[in-house]
């Protein structure tokens, strides 16, 4: 398959190279990123789309997934897809969706899981939303980059699959942060929190597959001195679009609403930017109950 692939950083650059590994023909473009092995380099996001069956992009935010989308939907063949694998917000997903339907085209909101450890191991997971008939025509690639793809429903599903997961893993994680910080003060050591409470009604991912207390669990950034991982400012991210998202729903999220806010202080006012969003435990740890 003839593919384009637009944004190459650290998530979009292994999964073109696995692509591309796999025999599918990519033509990449990036402002700054190398271009991966076996992708061949294009001038210009257009260049990139033009005659590719599918468009695959991955960039930071939905004002830029616009302006992309509306340099490439143009360039790309009638039928091809548009599958946007960033997380952005909700209308920007459903505004791709419209513009690409209107030029004879499809388009696929497709969010992943995974982190930068997936995206280079094959092992994602991918939230997608859009039509049946574009989310078969992308499987195949969906299979290569990742283990499991779920078609959520019409176009934004996937984004907000991806928001709501998010916001549930940095409550959770917060919540963990907070249980160790208040062990540790209560004089109970970490490995026995652990062992009770990643076999009680207190697991979580967060706890047992992701323990943000080092030496504590499986290998974690927690182990790596807080290297990311997932940042810090990209929970941030995350945490801000499902608020966006709850406001435009009237929905009542005080929980992600709180989540927001900590990861807001840490990442801006603090020293979290740079870290991993699992380093809100040594935050925690170092302040009583009148200082955070």
């Amino acid at each position: 398959m003839r593919i384009g692939f637009i944004g190459l950083g650290n998530m979009g650059g292994p999964m073109a190279k696995n692509l591309a590994a796999a025999g599918h023909a990519v033509q990449g473009f990036d402002l700054a990123a190398p271009m991966p092995e076996g992708v061949t380099a294009a001038a210009t996001a257009a260049e990139a789309a033009a005659g590719a069956e599918v468009v695959i992009t991955m960039l930071p935010n939905g004002q830029i997934l616009r302006a992309v989308a509306a340099e490439v939907i143009p360039a790309m063949a009638p039928g091809a897809v548009l599958c946007d694998c960033s997380t952005v917000d909700v209308d920007s997903a459903r505004a791709v969706a419209d513009q690409a339907a209107a030029a004879g085209k499809g388009a696929l909101d497709a969010p992943v899981s995974g982190g930068i450890g997936g995206a280079a191991a094959g092992t994602l997971t991918f939230m997608v939303g859009g039509t049946p008939a574009a989310f078969e025509t992308v499987r195949p690639l969906f299979d290569i980059m990742g283990q499991k793809a779920v078609h959520c429903g019409e176009s934004g599903a996937g984004q907000a699959a991806k928001i709501c997961n998010n916001m549930i893993l940095g409550v959770t994680m917060i919540a963990t942060c907070e249980a160790f910080a208040l062990a540790d003060k209560l004089g109970l050591d970490r490995q026995k929190m652990f062992d009770v409470v990643s076999t009680s009604s207190g697991y979580s991912w967060s706890m047992n597959a992701y323990c943000p207390a080092p030496g504590v669990g499986p290998a974690s950034p927690a182990d790596n001195g807080y290297k990311p991982g997932f940042a810090a400012e990209l929970m941030l991210k995350d945490l801000r679009l499902s608020q966006q998202a709850a406001d435009s729903a009237d929905a009542d999220t005080p929980m992600g609403a709180l989540a927001t806010s900590l990861y807001g202080q840490f990442v801006e006012a603090e020293d979290g930017r740079g870290r991993d969003f699992s380093a809100m435990l040594p935050r925690l740890a170092a302040r009583g109950r009148g200082a955070a």
